[in-house]
């Protein structure tokens, strides 16, 4: 068995859980090319062979083409790939990828759903989900409800939208408008380049006082589990601590999470946000469990004991779970990892109710692994085990994911603002508190369309990995 670094351990439940900085690499040119491709599958079969969950699954390395190009020869070794393992990864660039997960990327900074434009299900529109803050898209005034309809004046049709959205640094989009039920694109476009950005992962948070029905809301859209950038590396968990604090001293009783887009990240920050609303937890309550392959799990337990692999909540000061009687958690088929630890975590302890649809499926943590000596940038998110709550819950683990307790289509168009009161999940959100939708205000003409993909994409039809990651030291044990 090979000896681990410190890594970062992806817990995507889909999980992941950690935070590992990132490193700019020597790399000579041509190191990366096909004459050393026999060094980097060995190096790939023996990371395997040594921490992967299931390495007692591995073919034999003798039966392998060894010279094969990497990404090739990783799919012969990943353990049931459609069904089990949905989410080990290699990469030839192990630093964009790890800017990935830390939230670092350049991007026009759009998140949005692909659905029909028209009732003949030819025309496809981009429905804007969120803008992510101080990105290109958010600077040029786009925001949560817009459609685009059209890519650098052309239609996006079922037949076009892949090549209309395949990754060009510059952009025009076209935003259309809900006439009746047909929607209209403008007379002229939005030009963006992408950006360098550094995703704020708090896309929004606020609270409604609905004193008439005892009631005091507090709502939190959150997009991805990162604790924080390279020269402050806790400034996210903090700002979701400031968020807590003024629920706390604002006296919120009721607690909607919105988690529609959010794949997972680092199992870390998924502990600061259990942490703030567990319902009579703390440090000596446990969080979540971890399940590695045996020769892990014997090491750990002999490193730490027999609890080695429970891990425990922390004591938040502004924690508001004893305000809460339970959880409302926003969910789509993009909830995943990280996201799903938080929910299963919470369930001993308090009620969560979610919202939405089925959630990704991913109870697996992993992390991301480069090469001990530097000779390439090649690196592979690993699955290392599983995760389950206190009380060895763990059966999500499928790509039907959690089902939620209301299963609520989100398919109205444009989207409402975040916790717009006729916001479709929301709304939802607030009929089982027994809130009464408000009268007040003459309601925007609105469209059910039909989808054309289920999962939530960003900038150029991209998916966010689903990941749990998670910071930890793997010593050496033993070969």
């Amino acid at each position: 068995m090979r000896h681990f670094r410190k890594i970062n351990t992806l817990i995507y439940i889909f999980l992941l859980t950690a935070f590992v900085s990132c490193k700019d690499k020597e790399v000579e040119p041509g190191t990366d090319n096909n004459t050393n491709y026999q060094a980097i599958n060995s190096w790939l079969y023996e990371v395997m062979d040594d921490a992967y969950f299931w390495y007692k699954q591995l073919p034999a390395e003798s039966t392998l083409d060894a010279k094969a190009d990497p990404n090739d020869y990783f799919e012969k070794l990943v353990y049931q790939r459609t069904s089990v393992d949905r989410f080990s990864m290699v990469t030839d660039d192990i630093d964009a990828l790890q800017n990935s997960f830390n939230g670092i990327s350049k991007i026009f900074g759009i998140s949005y759903s692909l659905s029909f434009a028209d009732n003949a299900n030819t025309n496809i529109g981009l429905f804007l989900n969120y803008v992510v803050k101080g990105s290109p898209a958010d600077l040029a005034g786009l925001k949560r409800g817009d459609v685009v309809l059209k890519v650098n004046g052309t239609q996006l049709t079922k037949d076009n939208y892949a090549t209309l959205l395949s990754g060009s640094e510059t952009a025009t989009f076209t935003l259309g408008t809900l006439n009746g039920t047909v929607f209209t694109a403008n007379s002229s476009g939005i030009t963006l380049t992408r950006a360098v950005v550094s995703e704020d992962p708090v896309a929004f948070s606020t609270i409604l006082d609905k004193s008439a029905s005892g009631k005091k809301i507090g709502y939190v859209v959150y997009t991805q589990f990162v604790p924080g950038i390279s020269n402050d590396t806790s400034k996210y968990d903090n700002e979701l601590r400031q968020i807590f604090a003024n629920f706390k001293s604002s006296g919120v009783n009721e607690l909607v999470l919105d988690l529609r887009f959010n794949s997972g990240g680092y199992i870390s920050s998924a502990n600061t946000l259990a942490s703030l609303i567990g319902k009579n937890i703390g440090s000596s309550k446990v969080f979540y469990k971890e399940q590695w392959n045996d020769k892990y799990i014997a090491y750990w337990q002999k490193q730490k004991g027999a609890n080695a692999l429970n891990y425990n909540f922390r004591n938040e000061t502004n924690n508001i779970g004893n305000n809460l009687n339970r959880l409302f958690v926003l969910t789509s088929e993009s909830t995943a990892s990280a996201s799903e630890l938080v929910i299963n975590g919470l369930k001993p302890y308090m009620e969560v109710i979610t919202i939405g649809s089925h959630t990704a499926g991913k109870n697996l943590f992993g992390s991301l692994i480069p090469d001990d000596q530097e000779r390439w940038k090649w690196g592979v998110y690993l699955m290392l085990g599983q995760t389950a709550n206190v009380n060895g819950e763990s059966d999500y683990g499928t790509i039907n994911g959690m089902t939620p307790t209301y299963q609520v289509d989100d398919l109205t168009v444009p989207y409402r603002a975040f916790a717009d009161e006729n916001e479709t999940l929301f709304r939802k959100a607030l009929d089982v508190m027994g809130v009464p939708a408000s009268t007040n205000g003459r309601l925007a003409a609105t469209k059910t369309v039909s989808t054309f993909a289920t999962e939530t994409y960003r900038d150029d039809l991209r998916l966010r990995e689903k990941l749990m990651i998670k910071t930890t030291g793997l010593n050496p044990i033993g070969k």
